[in-house]
């Protein structure tokens, strides 16, 4: 696997990891519940966003070394990890639902 593929793949990763606590009302996606609170999504949200950068970080280091990361990494990739998430945020709370 070359860099351009595993960071497509991070990013994609990223993007489903970031909407998955807002489209469904599963825990994880594996857990049946019968409603997630808001604090319940975002400490989903935060347990996916640390499991998407092992993920990130074991695939850098399957292609060399990997990089040793700042907190400025880490607060500029948890930021970037909410706008992501912004789309499933609007489709669970801000869509105006139709009667």
């Amino acid at each position: 696997m070359n860099v351009s593929s595993s960071s497509w793949i991070v990013i994609l990763l990223a993007v489903l990891a970031a909407n998955l606590p807002f489209i469904n009302e599963r825990l994880f996606a594996l857990i049946p519940l019968k409603a997630k609170s808001v604090w319940l999504r975002i400490v989903e949200l935060f347990v996916l966003y640390a499991l998407v950068g092992v993920i990130a970080n074991v695939l850098e280091s399957r292609l060399g070394n990997a990089f040793t990361q700042t907190w400025e990494f880490y607060a500029i990739t948890a930021c970037l990890f909410l706008v992501l998430a912004f789309p499933g945020f609007v489709y669970r709370y801000l869509r105006k639902k139709h009667s």
